[in-house]
């Protein structure tokens, strides 16, 4: 419910700030008083595009300020899902600097314009002749219907279910479409993989087998080596085994003498003992050496394999060669095993299908047993505005397709005048008609949900005498279940409301001036008087006034 109005520097307007209160609301005023600029500031701080021509002062900003009590809107969600703070009186603030940079902020926090249109939608609904247009939109006429089949929860629960079979049917569509190109590639990709499945490729094989073919090419040179040096070691004159036994026996000779011979001792046995050790691995070695030209033409081969797949793959390691064939074996298997991921999302999909259908058909048999209720309803409320003749044909088809709110085909037809044929409504009623179709759905949804404020701007357009009573009554109830604000030009309407305001003109040091004021209980006789008669006020349109504010 809008509490409070702040405009600062907009348009024809100084400084203005009234409070609103709950029920029905009037505000009148002459022609070109303002009233358009008054919702000109309100459509700005619910996130009309700035246009800096608004400015009254160019030199100074302007500020638009609107209080909303939101406690019965349920929108602690929403506030959470934009990341604002929540405040039970919520303030929106919308400013326009002299550079021409627009602003806006709920509850002192920066937002943008898409968020302050989303707000709008929950908060406020100014209605004018332009809105009627609504009326031929599916989703407004599902709204209207599902307002009275009390559907609010199972559309919700059907939506959660939507929103998870879309999800699943693209992850379908994706799987499929990636097993398609998979299936492209299968064949070359299997052989590729069978290939290095076969070579059985180790991460370090091909070092060791590079240092043995190495040893095998030069066989000659270590067979002559190793013979010679054991030569060197053995060799009874020479040899370093005989020198270090010599050197060994002729130090031990003397090593009882002193600490530092026996040190001398201990080292060349220690020296001894390590040639011991060479000595004989020198002949292990020596026995060993054997040249296999079978061998050297496998390991050969077995490096040219090697290399040949390392070329063929882009990679010059055993290691890379190895993470290929994990791709590979990778691609492989999801294409061996798409067809159980495929029918597994089917059948997930199957799942969530049935449930969806259990809830639409409830949505379905809900909105078929309401539509009775609604037609008469809205051919009640038509005929006490003179539109004795208005009929509706509304038929809701259930059908194979999920929308987004069910299943449902909606056809909501009307008819204006007796014996006429039915149609489309923005086909076949008139603006005038329209306007009161609007108000009669708008009265029917005020007593089965919870509407934001609206605003009707002059609704009342094209209508008079006992119709614009019928008008004003349906307003006032609709006031007892929601805030209503009415801008009028019919006295009838006028009287009804439970605050009036009024839109005036003032010439303030030779500058026009817009202004807004709540008026007194005698502003208001006069004011209603002045709409009956004119500037001339006469003692019958007093009486008159008087009377219908009684």
């Amino acid at each position: 419910m809008l509490t409070q109005l702040s405009i600062n520097n907009y348009a024809l307007i100084n400084h203005l700030s009234i409070d609103f209160s709950s029920g029905l609301s009037i505000i009148t005023g002459e022609t070109g008083a303002g009233k358009s600029i008054l919702l000109g500031a309100l459509g700005l701080v619910l996130g009309n595009r700035a246009d800096l021509s608004s400015l009254k002062d160019t030199s100074t900003k302007c500020i638009v300020e609107a209080k909303v009590a939101i406690s019965n809107y349920s929108l602690q969600d929403f506030f959470i899902s934009v990341d604002l703070d929540y405040e039970a009186e919520t303030i929106i603030r919308r400013e326009i600097l002299p550079s021409g940079k627009s602003r806006a902020f709920v509850n002192d926090t920066p937002v943008t314009l898409n968020v302050l249109n989303e707000l709008r939608s929950k908060l406020i609904d100014v209605h004018s002749q332009h809105q009627t247009m609504q009326l031929s939109d599916a989703s407004f006429q599902f709204e209207i219907l599902d307002a009275l089949a009390k559907n609010t929860d199972r559309i919700a629960s059907y939506k959660r279910g939507f929103i998870q079979l879309s999800s699943l049917k693209k992850e379908l569509l994706s799987l499929e479409t990636a097993q398609k190109e998979a299936n492209k590639q299968y064949d070359y990709n299997l052989h590729l993989f069978t290939e290095l499945e076969d070579a059985n490729i180790k991460e370090d094989e091909q070092s060791g087998l590079e240092e043995k073919l190495e040893k095998l090419n030069n066989i000659e040179d270590i067979k002559l080596n190793l013979s010679e040096s054991l030569e060197l070691s053995i060799h009874e004159e020479i040899g370093l085994q005989n020198v270090l036994n010599a050197l060994e026996f002729k130090i031990s000779k003397i090593a009882s003498f002193s600490k530092e011979y026996q040190e001398l001792a201990d080292r060349i046995t220690s020296i001894k003992i390590e040639m011991d050790d060479i000595v004989s691995e020198l002949e292990t070695a020596n026995e060993n050496v054997d040249f296999n030209p079978n061998e050297v033409e496998e390991i050969n081969d077995r490096l040219q394999l090697l290399y040949n797949l390392q070329k063929k793959h882009y990679v010059n390691s055993n290691q890379e060669l190895l993470l290929v064939f994990e791709e590979l074996s990778d691609k492989v298997r999801q294409v061996e095993s798409a067809e159980g991921e495929l029918n597994n999302k089917k059948e997930q999909i199957l799942a969530i299908s049935e449930k969806l259908d259990a809830v639409a058909e409830k949505i379905s048999k809900a909105r078929t047993s309401a539509i009775p209720k609604l037609t008469k309803q809205l051919e009640f409320l038509l005929t006490d505005l003179g539109m004795e003749n208005a009929r509706f044909s509304i038929k809701a088809t259930l059908t194979n397709t999920y929308f987004n709110n069910g299943k449902d085909h909606l056809e909501f037809l009307f008819s204006a005048n007796k014996g006429g044929n039915f149609g489309e409504l923005k086909k076949v009623a008139s603006g005038g008609e329209l306007s009161r179709i609007m108000l009669s759905v708008k009265k029917v949804l005020s007593e089965n949900t919870q509407l934001p404020t609206i605003i009707f701007d002059e609704i009342d357009t094209g209508v008079s005498g006992e119709v614009s009573n019928k008008i004003a009554a349906i307003m006032g109830q609709m006031g007892n279940n929601m805030q209503v604000i009415a801008i009028t030009h019919l006295p009838q309407i006028a009287a009804k409301g439970g605050n009036h305001y009024k839109v005036y003109k003032e010439e303030i040091n030779g500058v026009t001036t817009t202004n807004l004021k709540q008026l007194s209980t005698e502003e208001r006789i006069k004011e209603i008087a002045e709409m009956l008669s004119g500037k001339d006020i006469s003692d019958s349109a007093m009486i008159h006034a008087k009377e219908l504010l009684s």
